[in-house]
């Protein structure tokens, strides 16, 4: 195929999996799709849940090792803190982006006024030069996140990466886009994608038709990109408008050896991460013996 006619072609949809309602945490629940039997990892992806919490539950205090964690808040408000000193609270639209790297606790739990926080964890792999890297943390709030508007009726936050020649301020270690769009019905948008990465699409709410196929995605949906090389996704809607995040990242191409919250490349590492949360040392310093204020 010649590459002007592959450039205008769009990604299609391999694998389409609803996420199921699981406990999660404390008196929390999310829909998981990424970390399932289904689709146990989508490098350089390992986990993508939408969350619901209530002001009696959360995510308290536990570790993590050599992956970002990214928490996008669609509603209510959430308090997060760490063992490396962050502390603060993000709404509707505002963003944390963490990197464990080579260690550090963290605690999210709603804001007490809450009835309900929902929103979007994903956990993004790192490179093994980036695994045991000093921890890092990068936040933004709602009004600080660019929008692409590339026709009226269709707005994009670039939360990371491109859209449309606006680029996203969040540094990612794992070359990454995340984008949320909104569409009113009758729409179609074309995105760029790197030919290189890998990517998804996860309804939050109404019925997007991806590809030159028109594959119809409907809410709490995950779809898995073709990894075919197109550079384009199309997306439509029809009779009513849709809510939806597009993320795609570049493939680590790295052996995965995960237990719970810490991310390898080999057991052995992960045995050594084990000792070095026990003994408090080389990174995990501060987080062994650490208890939030919030939890």
């Amino acid at each position: 195929m010649p590459a002007s006619t592959a450039a205008k072609s769009s990604r299609s949809i391999v694998k389409s999996i609803l996420s199921l309602e699981q406990a999660e945490g404390v008196g929390a629940h999310v829909r998981r799709s990424i970390g399932r039997p289904e689709l146990r990892n989508h490098d350089p992806f390992l986990m993508l849940d939408e969350f619901n919490v209530d002001k009696s539950g959360g995510f308290p205090d536990h570790p993590h090792r050599g992956f970002e964690t990214v928490t996008y808040i669609l509603e209510g408000h959430l308090q997060h803190e760490d063992s490396a000193g962050h502390k603060g609270i993000v709404g509707p639209g505002d963003l944390h982006w963490m990197t464990a790297g080579r260690g550090i606790a963290h605690s999210e739990m709603p804001v007490k006024s809450q009835t309900r926080v929902r929103g979007l964890h994903i956990w993004i792999n790192l490179p093994k030069e980036h695994k045991m890297c000093e921890p890092q943390y990068q936040e933004l709030l709602d009004k600080e996140i660019s929008r692409a508007t590339p026709q009226e009726g269709v707005m994009i936050k670039v939360i990371a990466g491109e859209s449309h020649g606006i680029k996203s301020k969040v540094y990612t270690r794992t070359p990454t886009m995340y984008l949320d769009f909104k569409m009113d019905k009758n729409k179609t948008v074309e995105q760029s994608i790197p030919a290189s990465y890998t990517g998804f699409i996860y309804i939050l709410k109404g019925t997007a038709y991806i590809g030159d196929k028109e594959f119809e995605g409907k809410a709490h949906h995950t779809l898995t990109f073709s990894e075919d090389g197109a550079e384009t996704i199309k997306i439509q809607t029809k009779e009513e408008d849709a809510h939806f995040v597009v993320i795609a990242g570049e493939p680590l191409k790295e052996p995965i050896v995960q237990h719970g919250p810490f991310v390898m490349n080999t057991q052995e590492e992960i045995f050594k991460t084990f000792v070095d949360y026990q003994n408090g040392q080389n990174g995990f310093e501060r987080a062994r013996d650490w208890h939030s204020t919030i939890a």
